[in-house]
């Protein structure tokens, strides 16, 4: 029988990548969206996946979804926690609203969904989390206090539910892509992306959603049960660690 996996900011960017990739792979996908109800609508149709509407930064708002996609589609085996929000500005002008929601939306959201998912994985023996954390969470990045925390609490919060669950058929690892071509990074000014970003990366290209995807695929799978507390960096030698 096909495991449920679930793929917060499921339908768009490198969420989109990795619900079709594990879908590919024969996993029953179930993609989460906050707000853009074209984007879900349209990425449905054209690939099959089923798509759940709901705030990540609400504790009753997953607990409540979560318990809809098990109703629905059966037990969740697999989370990847992908959804975040970028609110930058330099520490001595940013707002508490800015703070706030960053930290809720990329750092609490681990906990909203985790939380309602952990006691069922145990109970089965069985289950893969992969956090999508940053290069910025690693190394820090002026202008994102906010997302630089966030990302790298998500870091520590891999390691510690790592080690918590070993003993329970559980893996828990953490994936820090870099510069991705995704939409938003797309729409940055060419002469600035051929200038400023291009030039830091070794391999001298912005990384693809797919690439990300190929990696959630394989922590998410059987063989991978002895990879747990892990921090995948793909980043094309961007920062080395």
């Amino acid at each position: 029988m096909a495991r449920v996996a679930v793929v917060t900011g499921g339908t768009r960017g490198i969420g989109a990548a990795v619900s079709k990739a594990l879908k590919e792979a024969g996993y029953k996908v179930a993609a989460i969206y906050a707000g853009n109800d074209e984007a879900a609508k349209s990425f449905h149709t054209e690939t099959g996946i089923a798509v759940y509407k709901w705030d990540v930064s609400s504790f009753e708002a997953c607990t409540a979804g979560l318990a809809k996609v098990a109703a629905e589609m059966g037990r969740v085996e697999v989370l990847v926690n992908n959804a975040g929000i970028t609110r930058d500005g330099m520490f001595h002008k940013m707002t508490a609203e800015q703070w706030y929601a960053v930290i809720n939306t990329n750092l609490n959201s681990l906990f909203n969904m985790c939380r309602p998912v952990i006691d069922g994985m145990r109970e089965g023996n069985f289950g893969r989390i992969i956090n999508i954390s940053s290069i910025n969470g690693q190394k820090g990045q002026m202008g994102q206090t906010n997302y630089s925390a966030a990302k790298a609490g998500d870091i520590g919060f891999t390691k510690a539910l790592a080690q918590e669950n070993a003993r329970k058929g559980i893996t828990v690892n953490a994936i820090c892509p870099g510069y991705i071509g995704t939409e938003m990074v797309r729409a940055v000014p060419k002469e600035v992306l051929e200038k400023n970003i291009l030039p830091q990366i070794p391999v001298g290209r912005l990384g693809e959603p797919e690439e990300i995807a190929r990696c959630v695929v394989f922590l998410a799978s059987d063989q991978s049960g002895f990879i747990t507390g892990s921090t995948m960096t793909v980043n094309g030698g961007q920062y080395m660690i």
